[in-house]
């Protein structure tokens, strides 16, 4: 049996003697998946973005974890003072492996990027992080025929750790949380050799049968800036807002075809908001028809309220880095379970 107590954002807990559990990030964007472990007790001891926009809101919102800005390619375990970590996390580059990109794969430089995951854990030595916890596209378990996860597969072993097939699994925000936004993203999840006798992790599994409510996220009637809104003369205003039917739901424009979402549900978030026009979901009121804002896509993905951009940080980084994000309640999820793996060894 253990005890535990919580002081700030650590978790002590005591098995003969008391320690903390910390956490490493890379690809750290605004700190989704740092936010999630730190809500399950985890302590974030450092993280790392190369995107300047991202770090200023990250800085912003987590002051207290040291945060490095540059290249994982170029970060050095001595070099750069990384302090050993229980748990590193990173939801590394997606685009070539979406099933909506060119699936480029490992031979596209932005997918190569996971070996340097693997190079800096090989730094630490003996000291490397007990369990890793990667995000990637669900469609990386499948492309080129599965050979793409089998790469993944043979480095993460070849680095220390357990992790076969089982050890990844697609969660969806609007099955396992209260977020109404429909979301699945690949988990991974692997076990040093060094620290447990098999590889075995319980993923999240139950369902939340909260009521899915877009009024708690979106203000459906209140009035927001006129920039938000689409202009009558806009080529996409005519087309969208002949197919609204329903104001309490969302539109998107895709292919040149509107879709209304099922009531109560809001469509995936992606990076591709940043690119403006007709990419984020709208909605029609008595002002007109609108964009969701950025902070309401900020809370579609769980972030806290509180949680905020600097203003240095343009609109459209913004609707980026939101859409980059790991939903933060799927993330506290995983951490639970990851602390559960970590304490007593029972997933």
């Amino acid at each position: 049996m253990y005890k535990e107590a919580r002081s700030g954002a650590s978790v002590s807990l005591r098995i003969g003697i008391e320690m903390t559990l910390t956490c490493g990030a890379l690809f750290s964007g605004i700190g989704g998946f740092c936010l999630g472990f730190e809500q399950a007790g985890f302590q974030s001891s450092w993280a790392v973005e190369i995107d300047d926009h991202a770090a200023e809101t990250y800085r912003r919102n987590l002051p207290h974890v040291r945060l490095i800005t540059k290249s994982v390619s170029e970060i050095d375990v001595v070099a750069d003072s990384l302090t050993p970590v229980d748990i590193l996390h990173a939801g590394f580059p997606c685009q070539s492996f979406s099933q909506a990109g060119e699936k480029k794969g490992f031979e596209d430089p932005r997918g190569r990027l996971f070996f340097e995951i693997i190079r800096i854990i090989e730094q630490f030595g003996d000291e490397k992080p007990k369990v890793l916890v990667l995000e990637n596209a669900p469609f990386l378990r499948y492309g080129e025929g599965g050979a793409w996860f089998l790469e993944v597969q043979r480095a993460i072993q070849k680095a220390g750790y357990w992790f076969r097939p089982e050890n990844a699994q697609e969660l969806s925000a609007f099955e396992l949380t209260e977020l109404p936004q429909q979301r699945t993203r690949l988990f991974m999840v692997a076990l040093s050799m060094e620290h447990f006798n098999s590889g075995r992790f319980t993923f999240p599994a139950e369902k939340n049968a909260t009521p899915k409510r877009l009024r708690d996220y979106i203000s459906f009637e209140e009035s927001v800036a006129d920039e938000y809104y689409l202009d009558n003369e806009n080529r996409y205003y005519k087309m969208i807002s002949e197919a609204v039917t329903d104001r309490e739901r969302l539109y998107q424009l895709r292919k040149y075809e509107v879709r209304a979402k099922e009531a109560g549900v809001c469509p995936t978030l992606t990076a591709n908001m940043g690119l403006g026009g007709h990419n984020v979901p709208f909605i029609m009121n008595g002002h007109g028809l609108r964009k969701l804002t950025e902070n309401e896509c900020l809370r579609l993905q769980g972030f806290p309220k509180d949680f905020s951009f600097p203003e240095v940080v343009p609109r459209a980084k913004r609707y980026t880095q939101v859409g980059n994000a790991i939903a933060v309640p799927v993330a506290k999820l995983l951490a639970e379970r990851v602390k559960a793996k970590l304490v007593n060894g029972v997933s």
